[in-house]
């Protein structure tokens, strides 16, 4: 993932309502926002950000494009995402949600052979404190350090960020993989991005029910993760058989057993993995200080 303050960001399905406020703040931030694109809205500007009706007609103007962020609606987003790719753009954040789960998978098709990577669908997308935000977190509960966030969850995010900073502890980058049943990247792919990023010095990883995507990410961490890792399940009191709306209910009840995307699940795989575990997010960061204090 190439993140950096001068990166050149798109911005698809770009409104005068939607810049004024998604696109002022990031902006404001010192994101690097340089187009938009909106097809019959070519021609106008909005917060001084040329738009023009296709992709290619932007890059034509501003040159290559880093990363886009899409905001059309759920049905639209496969068409911007594939004609961004189509126009060379390796890195593709999706805020919209509720994409269809068959066209997200066509989409996960192209962007595996064009070696693209997929935040979202249902993303507020990555902010790396004091230097980029690219989607819509939120800014102020954010401060810069050594900790990485990569989560399934958009409001845990931030809510996990701002006890953080309370605590003294400041972000290296925060990720939200997106609350949707199919999720472009996964928690492994951010878990290597945090170990192998020279800025940050532990990992809080934020799951949910649903799906096997934890499972995973613990026995991945145990294997291959040397920097420490701290834990956390949303959903632990949920009555049994509850999945959220939002995430990989799909992933849970398809040709799995019944335990798999259940918290119990979830919290044995870290246990086993050695992985220590946050009961609340008040909790996270008295265990990040220990764990970085034990390396």
């Amino acid at each position: 993932m190439n993140l950096q303050p001068d990166s050149k960001i798109l911005f698809q399905g770009i409104t005068a309502e939607l810049c004024a406020t998604h696109g002022v703040q990031m902006k404001d931030y010192g994101t690097n926002l340089v187009a938009g694109v909106n097809p019959g809205l070519g021609g106008q500007t909005f917060e001084d950000i040329p738009v023009f009706d296709l992709v290619e007609q932007a890059l034509a103007a501003v040159g290559a494009i880093d990363t886009t962020l899409i905001f059309v609606s759920a049905y639209q987003v496969l068409d911007a995402a594939l004609e961004a790719i189509a126009a060379g753009i390796r890195q593709i954040i999706i805020v919209s949600s509720g994409m269809p789960p068959l066209d997200m998978v066509h989409l996960l098709r192209k962007a595996e052979a064009t070696e693209t990577i997929i935040i979202g669908p249902n993303s507020p997308g990555i902010i790396v404190p004091g230097k980029l935000l690219l989607g819509t977190h939120r800014r102020e509960f954010y401060t810069p350090g050594g900790i990485g966030i990569v989560s399934r969850s958009s409001t845990l995010t931030y809510e996990i960020a701002l006890e953080l900073t309370k605590a003294g502890l400041g972000q290296s980058m925060a990720v939200s993989i997106g609350g949707d049943a199919i999720a472009g990247s996964s928690f492994l792919q951010w878990l290597q991005i945090f170990d192998e990023d020279e800025t940050t010095n532990a990992i809080v990883l934020v799951g949910e029910l649903g799906g096997n995507s934890e499972e995973a990410a613990a026995q991945y961490i145990a294997a291959a993760i040397d920097k420490p890792v701290i834990a956390y399940i949303a959903g632990r009191k949920a009555p049994a058989g509850r999945h959220w709306g939002h995430t990989g209910t799909l992933a849970a009840v398809v040709g799995r057993g019944g335990d798999v995307g259940t918290a119990q699940s979830k919290l044995a795989a870290f246990k086993s993995a050695g992985i220590p575990v946050a009961e609340k997010p008040s909790q996270i960061s008295e265990l990040v200080k220990k764990a970085l204090k034990v390396k």
